[in-house]
């Protein structure tokens, strides 16, 4: 017996199950769009880069973990939001901890873009950076980067905009060393493509004479040789007319040539002493005094202690400018290691 079907309820049933399936379906329409990363995952991939020019010196990125440098800091332009800082070397995103050589105090940044497009700055900081940081707006100040492999709990504050716990204070002992390195470096900024590393405490930051068998056409400079003295011969005896003999007869006296004078050793140049300007010409620096003596013998330049080093000095000078020509001066006689620094 066949029971009746009510064609009505079939229909409903049928639309209920389109209308689930289309429910079911809609996550699925989003499938073909690009997700933002979130959470760790927004660390990586981690980018190196390109070899990039600015004015005459070539950058290159790398993936130095034991970056630490000393320079200056500047503000970034509008793209840098949250607690965040341009840099020309390292990979982005990464992490690095700003000290300011001013006050001391230490914040994490996390690194987002390349820059800054200027060789005597090291990096430039967001607003919001330079706030926790404590410097003035708009401002160029003294810092020092170094690379940091910070938590994931900080790691995601700094993404999300926040701000990191500020690190312990540098202590002024550090800071004069880090100072000292940020003077002794030259204005013009060394070849990037390897950036500068922290000196080991306490040396002031010497140079040291670079061994012959390195220096590509050198010229040989000859050394002063010491003054020849003078022989005074001596005349010959003039003949007495004769006279009874005696009995015995005294010698004529004859003129005796002096002692030849002994060659004073050249008295070692003065100390150079910053009296009238504020850059030198750091020539070289040696091990032995001697050697360090005859060279600023050479120069016209002056020798100072550091450490268990000798540096030869050109100066001081007024300017960069007007230390220029004793520059040239130096990398002419063979030193081309020579550079213009600030007087200590």
């Amino acid at each position: 017996m066949r029971l009746p079907v009510n064609h009505r309820l079939a229909w409903a049933g049928l639309l209920l199950a389109g209308t689930a399936g289309i429910a079911m379906a809609r996550p699925d329409d989003t499938a073909g769009t690009t997700s933002v990363p979130s959470g760790p995952a927004a660390d990586y991939p981690v980018t190196v880069g390109e070899p990039f020019t600015i004015g005459s010196s070539t950058w290159t990125p790398a993936n130095q973990l034991n970056y630490d440098a000393v320079g200056y800091a500047t503000v970034g332009g509008a793209s840098l939001v949250g607690v965040s800082g341009a840099h020309k070397t390292l990979p982005l995103p990464s992490y690095a901890e700003v000290t300011s050589l001013e006050t001391g105090h230490t914040i994490l940044v996390r690194l987002v873009e390349r820059g800054p497009m200027v060789n005597e700055t090291l990096i430039s900081l967001s607003d919001a950076a330079v706030r926790q940081l404590g410097l003035p707006a708009g401002t160029r100040s003294a810092v020092r980067v170094r690379r940091v492999n910070p938590p994931e709990m900080e790691r995601a504050a700094l993404r999300t905009g926040g701000t990191a716990p500020v690190r312990m204070d540098t202590p002024e002992s550090l800071l004069k060393v880090l100072r000292r390195k940020l003077a002794e470096q030259a204005p013009l900024m060394p070849p990037p493509s390897t950036p500068p590393q922290m000196p080991a405490i306490p040396p002031a930051g010497a140079l040291t004479a670079v061994p012959p068998s390195k220096v590509v056409d050198k010229p040989k400079v000859s050394e002063p040789k010491a003054p020849t003295p003078e022989v005074v011969e001596a005349e010959p005896a003039k003949k007495l007319p004769a006279a009874p003999l005696p009995k015995k007869p005294a010698a004529p006296p004859a003129s005796v040539p002096p002692a030849p004078a002994t060659p004073k050793p050249p008295k070692a140049p003065p100390v150079a002493r910053t009296t009238n300007g504020s850059h030198v010409v750091q020539v070289a620096a040696f091990s032995t005094a001697e050697r360090a003596r005859k060279v600023a013998a050479q120069l016209g330049g002056q020798v100072s202690a550091a450490g268990k080093l000798w540096r030869v000095r050109l100066g001081p000078f007024a300017d960069i400018k007007d230390a220029s020509p004793a520059l040239e001066k130096a990398k002419a006689a063979g030193y081309r290691d020579a550079r213009i620094q600030r007087a200590d």
